[in-house]
């Protein structure tokens, strides 16, 4: 799987070498392409049969979602990176797991995705201007999009690049 245009857009904005959580990271798309790139990488999902540890690539199996405790508590990361995931209970989580300054690059599916597909559960779809509203007077917006795509199929996304005000 390629990674997402979003995120390759803006991963020029993480800072050389920086630290990036790779959240929901699947089967690790983001994950290589920012270790690719010189970053430190940790990257945790429930399933991690496709991920795979390296030097510079640090792999955590944990479900996100069954009340167990943050389990990067007190670490910070130069970058998060979410896609095609959303449990709105982690935001203040990866909120505190950004450095000053940090980037959050985040995408996920929005509401009106309903009409073409999975998924169509409103806990897991954004509402509109959610990713903003959650954003606002803690980070610079660089960029948002609300919209409808047709690559890699027809969804209603959500997205945004924002750093976390120093």
């Amino acid at each position: 799987m390629t990674i997402s245009p979003w995120i390759a857009t803006w991963a020029g904005l993480v800072p050389a070498g920086a630290a990036v959580l790779d959240l929901a990271a699947g089967n690790g798309r983001h994950t290589r392409f920012f270790a690719e790139r010189g970053h430190p990488v940790t990257a945790i999902d429930r399933d991690v049969s496709g991920l795979v540890a390296a030097d510079t690539v640090e792999v955590i199996a944990a479900d996100l979602e069954d009340g167990s405790p943050w389990p990067l508590a007190g670490r910070t990361f130069g970058a998060v990176v979410v896609t095609n995931y959303l449990h709105r209970p982690l935001f203040p989580h990866l909120f505190a797991a950004l450095q000053p300054g940090g980037v959050l690059l985040y995408e996920t599916f929005m509401v009106g995705n309903e009409r073409f597909g999975k998924p169509s559960n409103p806990d897991f779809l954004l509402k509109d201007g959610e990713l903003l509203e959650l954003v606002r007077g803690r980070f610079s917006v660089i960029a948002y999009e609300a919209r409808m795509i047709s690559e890699p199929k027809m969804a209603m996304v959500q997205r945004i690049a924002a750093r976390l005000s120093s």
